[in-house]
């Protein structure tokens, strides 16, 4: 088990650093790289998944029937974001998380454009 240093040190490297690199794109590509040992095929593949579930996190947290579920759908998304160090969906999905299932409508037009954004540039980067 992680002591509580090291957990804490991991999550402070999972977030953007204040370099406008990481800010000003959708995804933080020197983080994917580190997160993939700079191997091109892995990044390509996550990069890959994450834009064919993308319609499915969005479903899962229209479909949300009950707080516990909604949260689920939103941690989830998270996780995935900040594993391609999508900084700014995942700061989207942690405050969808903390936010009431019935008041859901304002974050959900936010997520939708940041997951759009994100497709967008992967689209722009992914190798064929």
């Amino acid at each position: 088990m992680k002591s509580s240093t090291m957990m804490r040190q991991t999550e402070s490297e999972m977030r953007p650093s204040d370099s406008p690199c990481g800010a000003a794109r959708p995804i933080d590509l020197v983080h994917l790289s580190k997160y993939t040992l700079g191997n091109r095929s892995l990044e390509n593949e996550l990069l890959g998944l994450f834009r064919s579930q993308a319609d499915v996190y969005l479903a899962r947290l229209d479909a949300a029937g009950d707080e516990k579920e909604w949260q689920n759908a939103a941690h989830s998304l998270k996780g995935s974001a900040r594993g391609l160090g999508a900084w700014a969906l995942a700061t989207l999905a942690e405050e969808a998380e903390k936010t009431a299932l019935a008041a859901r409508s304002g974050i959900m037009a936010e997520i939708r454009d940041a997951i759009a954004a994100v497709n967008a540039f992967i689209d722009s980067v992914a190798e064929a």
